[in-house]
């Protein structure tokens, strides 16, 4: 006799990414998802990673990629329009569940909405509610059914707001080496294999490295006097970094002779990683690259500086709620790597902090293990990690 139970239709969802790391991202989960759910559909806005592993793309991606004030002002109209229409679009499909990949300002909106149609929702990757007003935990789970962070920090903060979180892992420790090959990473750059090396990233975003790049500069002059043969590449995310930079570079070569001599700067385009790796020390903008850093295993001196305005107001509303501000220092939950901020980035003293990490093979030793553990803490599987708790909650659907 046949079966008369009907088969149950495969499941749905419905994945917003707004830039090339939700993408990456995206594409991990959509292959863990269809490992679980084989017939699973799989639509909403994503890049060509996502569009790859078989997701249905409504709008491009780069629609959502807008950043900067006066730059979301000009395109709200649009954003809005995209909004509305992913919020329609997705209700209709009713997915089994819709998932938010980063991008808070524009996937909280539509979660927000889904969620109060009785759609269940899913934001990856939590905002920086560590660093900055921890009450947003409590609006984000007004938004999404379950939070997915890539730190194990975050997770005691939503707990206090009641919101359902879990601690996937951070990718970007699935797929660095636990001993990154500092040999090949030069081999790839073709650099010399022997000689000190520091990795200078100044930002990825061109007011980072107008506030930075000069300071970070006249640091390697003086570096220079000091550690015989020192040579310095420079990655750039885009063209519009490499420009800037190099007109910065150009300035600065002008004191050359007067103040001493800057050294070889080699300037590549993308390759961090492997720059990094190359290095026997970084020089870097605070941000996702110091988490890069850590787990390149190398030895760091983290600078930030933003507009003394803005710093101003923050400082005087108390939006910042850390004392800390490197990733590797927030996971070790001590001062692991030296910080110079806003005044006390000076380029003598990112000089002088950086002097005994090129000198000193011993001080690069003493942080190898503590960089280890917290590789080992964040190498969760994320991708898989995240799916299962998706497809928990379509279990329970």
């Amino acid at each position: 006799m046949p079966n008369s139970a009907a088969t149950p239709s495969p499941p749905c969802f419905v994945l917003v990414a707004g830039e090339a790391s939700g993408d990456q991202l995206g594409a991990g989960l959509i292959e863990a998802l269809r490992a679980r759910f084989p017939r699973a559909r799989f639509a909403g806005i994503g890049g060509p990673r996502m569009i790859a592993a078989g997701l249905v793309s409504w709008h491009p991606m780069q629609a959502l990629s807008v950043m900067g004030l006066v730059e979301v002002l000009r395109h709200l109209p649009r954003l809005l329009a995209i909004r509305r229409d992913v919020v329609q679009r997705a209700a209709a499909l009713a997915p089994d569940v819709f998932i938010g990949i980063d991008a808070p300002d524009f996937n909280l909106g539509v979660e927000r909405r889904l969620k109060q149609r009785g759609i269940r929702t899913v934001h990856y990757v939590s905002p920086s509610v560590w660093a900055w007003r921890e009450q947003r935990a409590a609006k984000i789970g007004r938004s999404a059914d379950r939070v997915l962070c890539l730190f194990p920090m975050e997770l005691a903060i939503y707990a206090r707001f009641g919101v359902d979180a879990r601690f996937v892992g951070h990718p970007m420790a699935d797929e660095m080496a636990l001993q990154p090959n500092r040999a090949a990473a030069r081999a790839t750059l073709r650099l010399p294999v022997d000689g000190r090396l520091l990795a200078m990233l100044p930002g990825s975003r061109l007011g980072e490295i107008a506030r930075l790049a000069p300071d970070f500069l006249e640091a390697t002059r003086w570096l220079a006097a000091r550690v015989r043969g020192l040579r310095v590449i420079a990655p750039m995310a885009n063209a519009a970094c490499r420009s800037l930079f190099e007109r910065l570079l150009d300035e600065a070569r002008k004191s050359d002779g007067e103040h001493g001599q800057l050294p070889p700067i080699e300037i590549v385009d993308g390759q961090a990683r492997e720059a990094m790796i190359a290095a026997d020390a970084v020089l870097l903008a605070s941000g996702t690259a110091t988490l890069e850093a850590l787990l390149a295993k190398r030895a760091m001196v983290v600078a930030y500086r933003i507009a003394p305005l803005t710093h101003w107001i923050v400082k005087r509303l108390g939006l910042l709620k850390v004392s800390r501000y490197a990733l590797p220092n927030v996971l070790a939950g001590r001062d692991l790597v030296p910080e110079l901020m806003q005044d006390a980035c000076t380029p003598e003293s990112l000089a002088k902090t950086l002097l005994p990490l090129l000198q000193d093979d011993a001080a690069q030793a003493a942080l190898q293990s503590e960089f280890e553990r917290i590789h080992l803490q964040l190498r969760r599987d994320a991708s898989n990690a995240a799916a299962d708790a998706i497809a928990q909650l379509v279990k329970l659907a």
